[in-house]
């Protein structure tokens, strides 16, 4: 194939950890869900920069336990293999069970339940070697509490160990050695890692050995992957990386990172759409050791043998209710009251139930949302209240957890309707902004949100036209680094109903080109 020119990131929004497989000329990417549900997205290519949202493994609450889990808990890393007609997933529950493996014929027809694994750390990889043995390899401590790799060998169907845990690496020189990928290539095995923590010191480092429990060589030019000192300041925190060869003999590599939000003249090192799937190109050099983009540097637009044809890529959202199944691209939090949300196709609605769980609840409010895809987006809300409770709220938000979101919505006070604007930020709740309005028995209103690299704007309209502008929010209200406990997720755009029902007809994401 000849080069074609692509743009990054190649799955946009809160898609962190990426890990890919290969089945023919069929790629599939997983990553990270952490407090949301469904957990671990699938993700369906056939050029590996075209990717649609199959559906999700984790679907059912025996697979997924995330009852009241804390910010940023659940799903960390999941790896991704396939091996002799079947796919494994693994990852971890850290809020419910540890390490687990799922498996599947068909990923989009559903995953089997979880085989726990009795080996502790996070970020599980499976090896599934030429001589029919399986490695696991996770990210742990040594008795000391030194980070190091573990692996073993277990039947992946089972999570049966055959062998004991052992130390196989402590990296090579970063903090916090994690994400760890055994390879066998050309005979030789590969142990990319993830090094530096996740945040602006990310790297990815390279290691090789005769045989899989090493010892291990560490590659001459690592980090093989780090923007910690790129000086052009459009990508950042790249690292948790996987490698893969297409079907045309050529290599690539998926990765997290980070774009910044901020204007031109507003530099700003924080991030609010989380973190990313990036694509780079790899080559090996004379000496068996891979070359990933640019010396280690990725870039917004790259180049590539890519394996089939590039087309342009719409990552706008539109539902009018119409179908009797939620849409794969909607997430709750932590396992939901399903009775709490009410399709009815017939009337083209979603009847949304609320309780008097809150948006700033660390648990499963009545909440609808979809990542934010981009910096420029224009999201609208269609909504009727069902009743009229005192202090009801029911509306749209910019949410990045229950500490960090900002709502425009209607409530009920004082027998009189008011379109309100409130924020949520560390410790501080807060309406900032507030109108009365006329909204008789059936009327609708519309609610807006448009967004750009700094400001979320909040607008209302009475007849679906002509919107008025509320007030604003900034960004960095929702961004990881502003958060006051360690966080690894990104903004959603989302529908809520509190202490009332109310009936939603439309809601629409449009990314700003």
């Amino acid at each position: 194939m000849q080069n074609q020119l692509y743009h990054n990131p190649i799955i946009s929004g809160y898609n962190p950890d990426p890990s890919i497989c290969r089945v023919g000329d069929d790629y599939y990417i997983v990553n990270s869900s952490f407090e949301y549900f469904p957990g671990v997205p699938v993700y369906h290519s056939k050029n590996l920069v075209n990717w649609e949202l199959l559906g999700h493994c984790l679907t059912t609450e025996q697979q997924l336990p995330l009852e009241k889990c804390r910010v940023s808990g659940g799903i960390f890393a999941p790896t991704l293999r396939y091996h002799d007609g079947w796919f494994f997933m693994t990852t971890t529950n850290v809020s419910s069970g540890g390490n687990f493996i799922i498996h599947s014929r068909e990923p989009d027809k559903g995953w089997s339940a979880p085989v726990w694994v009795d080996q502790g750390g996070i970020d599980p990889s499976l090896l599934f070697d030429d001589d029919g043995k399986v490695y696991y390899t996770t990210a742990g401590a040594d008795e000391k509490g030194r980070s190091c790799i573990l692996i073993s060998e277990l039947d992946p169907f089972t999570g049966e160990k055959f062998t004991e845990s052992r130390i196989l690496s402590y990296g090579c020189g970063g903090r916090y050695p994690e994400g760890p990928h055994l390879y066998k290539i050309n005979g030789k095995y590969y142990l990319m890692l993830a090094e530096g923590g996740t945040e602006y010191g990310h790297m990815e480092t390279m290691q090789r050995a005769e045989n899989p429990y090493g010892p291990y060589e560490s590659c001459p030019h690592n980090p093989i992957l780090s923007h910690k000192e790129d000086l052009r300041e459009q990508i950042y925190c790249t690292g948790h990386a996987d490698l893969l060869e297409d079907a045309n003999g050529n290599w690539w590599l998926v990765c997290l990172a980070t774009r910044p939000c901020g204007g031109k003249n507003n530099r700003v090192m924080m991030h609010n759409l989380g973190r990313e799937t990036f694509l780079s190109p790899v080559v090996w050099d004379a000496d068996g050791w891979p070359v990933v983009g640019d010396h280690g540097l990725i870039d917004l637009e790259m180049e590539g043998p890519l394996p089939g044809k590039v087309e342009p890529v719409c990552r706008d959202f539109r539902e009018d209710f119409s179908g009797d199944r939620f849409s794969v691209h909607y997430n709750f939090l932590r396992n939901p009251k399903m009775e709490n949300y009410v399709r009815m196709p017939g009337e083209k609605k979603l009847v949304l139930k609320g309780t008097e769980i809150t948006l700033n609840d660390q648990d499963s409010p009545t909440w609808l949302g979809v990542r934010q895809k981009d910096f420029d987006t224009m999201t609208t809300l269609k909504l009727r209240p069902v009743g009229q409770t005192q202090g009801m709220r029911v509306g749209l938000t910019a949410y990045y957890n229950n500490d960090y979101h900002y709502e425009i919505y209607l409530t009920r006070q004082l027998n009189k309707w008011k379109i309100c604007l409130a924020k949520h930020v560390h410790d501080i709740f807060a309406v900032t902004e507030q109108t009365e309005t006329e909204l008789s028995e059936g009327e609708n209103l519309w609610l807006r949100i448009v967004t750009d690299r700094e400001t979320y704007t909040f607008l209302y309209s009475t007849d679906g036209e002509t919107y008025c502008r509320l007030g604003t929010g900034l960004a960095a209200g929702l961004c990881t680094e502003g958060t006051h406990t360690m966080t690894f997720t990104g903004t959603y755009l989302a529908m809520f109903a509190e202490l009332e029902d109310v009936e939603v007809s439309r809601f629409e994401i449009k990314v700003q080109p």
